[in-house]
């Protein structure tokens, strides 16, 4: 029998309108019934949830994660993209499963103690996934009661043979010791993963998986297509890191003799299931193929600056008709996972770009590219609005903190003022998974034991990749800049905003 809640007395924002009138909701099981005035009727054998005091939102939805670096935020500073490719085998080196499992409770707890419920999860496991892995993160999630979208990030060629002239611009000693980290064949990576598609025993409204060729340039196209090819026998999304950096849109057209974007379509990739990650150096050829196979993008602001990326133009992406999405990526490269300041920050960015205020991107822009817009690149389709018939995976954040004094504007104030701090309950799926700002049935103490047993048997085991990485940081840091200091084929047309 379905449990029946009846939420009564919140505000319940209106995006598009940036208003927030009271109203209850009706929820049975994990499914919101009915949204209504005041006072409305409900079963009497509902439950009620004061939310007076409160404003209700969707669950927002991180459109890009990586989970494997809840265990290594803070870990450096200054780093490109490249640098930090580079130091993957120091920091997400030598995991066991436990830690596989850790790194992702960890994140998912954060992201529902800031508001979030769902997210999609590019997963890594060297040299290749495995069945063990990938359940031990789907039970992170499943444990702190977040959905996701789990996709193992696979490749076939190491960074190093995937930009050109790179390895040749190693000394010798150095050659060697990243030739040692090659990844698994492509045949062996596609065959776990079908593996782990046909033997998923979680449910799928709840952690599904999809396919992540983590960077086009870092496979072979035979191993593209075979990536492919899987996502469509099973029915399940593509998720890529494309154009992320300028180093990445230079040697792709070294490469390919055309961006990214283009050979992808070629190669029969772009589709409705596809999300490109980043998107920072994309023209206006590339969003418009995408919005013409209803791709999406999963928009990163905070990782596209912390690692010096660029700024990604959301407003050109929404205009071409480009479904956007907004992710806080991993926290080896973002440090957090808080989804209300990746909205801020990509308010704030798109403000950057130009000095014309009539083409900045609109809090209501963000806010439903965090929710309906992320849900859709997930491939839930009943996610991220409060209506009847949707999921109900509901925030309240609490109208009495200080950043709500006083409540002038909601969606205004989603995307610029809150930060976290004043989320009081969340809701997924018809349960209370986040009470009083705190995650709910989870040892807070004893995961913080766990976590700093897992911390220090990882410093110790990972010394001689930490020292390599010292090793390849000048060499690295050297060359790669190189190539971003080459001149790029981009221009955006139309308005001089997206020039």
């Amino acid at each position: 029998m379905s449990t029946k809640t009846i939420i009564r007395a919140g505000r319940l924002v209106d995006i598009d309108s940036h208003r927030a009138e009271p109203a209850d909701i009706l929820v049975v099981g994990d499914t919101i019934e009915a949204v209504g005035a005041p006072g409305m009727e409900a079963p009497a054998d509902a439950e009620a949830l004061d939310a007076s005091d409160r404003l209700m939102h969707p669950g927002l939805i991180n459109g890009h994660t990586h989970s494997h670096g809840n265990l290594s935020k803070g870990m450096g500073d200054r780093w490109t993209l490249e640098l930090l490719l580079a130091a993957a085998p120091w920091i997400s080196g030598n995991r066991q499963l436990e830690e596989k499992y850790l790194s992702t409770l960890i994140g998912a707890i954060e992201m529902l103690e800031k508001g979030c419920t769902a997210a999609y999860d590019l997963f890594f496991e060297f040299p290749t996934p495995s069945i063990e892995g990938l359940d031990a993160v789907a039970r992170g999630y499943k444990d702190a009661g977040m959905r996701a979208v789990v996709a193992p990030m696979v490749a076939d060629r190491t960074f190093y043979e995937a930009i050109p002239g790179l390895m040749d611009y190693l000394p010798p000693s150095l050659q060697e010791a990243v030739t040692a980290m090659r990844l698994a064949p492509y045949e062996t990576s596609i065959a776990n993963m079908r593996a782990a598609l046909k033997g998923w025993t979680h449910d799928t409204d709840r952690v599904r998986l999809a396919v992540a060729p983590t960077i086009p340039m870092h496979c072979t196209d035979e191993f593209m297509v075979a990536c492919r090819d899987l996502a469509r026998e099973f029915g399940v999304g593509i998720h890529s890191h494309v154009s992320e950096s300028k180093v990445q849109a230079v040697y792709a057209i070294k490469r390919y003799g055309k961006s990214p974007t283009a050979h992808l379509d070629e190669l029969g990739l772009l589709g409705p299931d596809f999300v490109v990650a980043h998107g920072v150096w994309l023209d206006d050829d590339d969003m418009r193929r995408l919005a013409d196979h209803g791709a999406s993008v999963s928009h990163n602001p905070g990782s596209n600056m912390r690692l010096g990326n660029g700024i990604a133009d959301s407003v050109r992406m929404l205009e071409l008709g480009v479904n956007l999405a907004i992710g806080t990526d991993g926290a080896s490269c973002s440090d957090n996972q808080n989804m209300y300041e990746a909205m801020r920050l990509a308010s704030f960015a798109s403000k950057v770009r130009c000095p014309d205020w009539q083409d900045w991107i609109r809090t209501e822009q963000v806010l439903t590219a965090a929710t309906v817009g992320s849900a859709r690149a997930l491939g839930f389709e009943k996610l991220g609005r409060i209506e009847p018939g949707y999921k109900a995976d509901i925030v309240f954040l609490d109208l009495g903190a200080t950043n709500w004094l006083p409540l002038n504007d909601a969606t205004n104030q989603i995307v610029h003022t809150e930060e976290g701090t004043g989320v009081d309950k969340v809701m997924v799926g018809g349960r209370i998974v986040v009470d009083h700002g705190r995650i709910v049935g989870v040892d807070k103490r004893k995961l913080m034991q766990d976590v700093e047993v897992a911390r220090s048997r990882l410093a110790e085991v990972n010394a001689p990749n930490k020292e390599l990485y010292h090793s390849l940081e000048n060499v690295v840091g050297a060359f790669c800049p190189g190539l971003a200091h080459t001149p790029h084929h981009i221009q955006r047309f139309g308005h001089p905003c997206h020039g």
